[in-house]
């Protein structure tokens, strides 16, 4: 399976890449760091899945996924985030990606979404299951704030100054 890594932390990319290739079913083409980056890869090597953070520095994972849907909707996505907050997740999942995947899962979680999304499932991690779950007994919480509180707090998880906000 041939994969191209996009987050925009390099070490993570290095560390991730290498995990990965230990595999020899698997096979990483690329790894970038930022979403015009990604869009060049995926045109180049034309990849079967590619494997994102939901943080991409000025840009976001939602952005990449609704790209790379549009260039070719075959490729399969897998989102490996530190982000499990039900709004955000149920967001990415509506954009048609195939897995999700927590930073702070194991190795092998990760290698077991890789595997079931070739075999062509879906797959959520644990974690993400259960907050799924427990999500359906209480309100959503994207719903309870507007679009501008929901776009604030996506430049905050970004890490903007409250000055670059306002």
């Amino acid at each position: 399976m041939k994969i191209i890594l996009v987050d925009d932390h390099s070490i993570l990319l290095d560390g991730l890449k290498r995990l990965i290739q230990e595999d020899d079913m698997l096979s990483v083409l690329d790894a970038v760091t930022t979403l015009p980056d990604a869009i060049r890869a995926i045109d180049k090597h034309k990849p079967d899945l590619v494997i994102t953070d939901y943080n991409l520095g000025e840009d976001d994972g939602l952005s990449l996924v609704q790209k790379v849907k549009r260039i070719n909707p075959e490729i399969k996505i897998i989102v490996l985030s530190m982000h499990d907050e039900s709004h955000l997740v149920k967001e990415i999942l509506k954009e048609g990606v195939n897995g999700y995947v927590l930073k702070k899962d194991t190795k092998d979680e990760l290698l077991e979404a890789i595997y079931s999304v070739r075999g062509g499932k879906m797959y959520l991690s644990n974690d993400i299951n259960s907050m799924l779950v427990k999500s359906l007994y209480e309100p959503d919480e994207g719903k309870l704030l507007t679009s501008r509180e929901r776009e604030i707090l996506q430049l905050i998880s970004k890490e903007y100054t409250n000055r670059d906000i306002a």
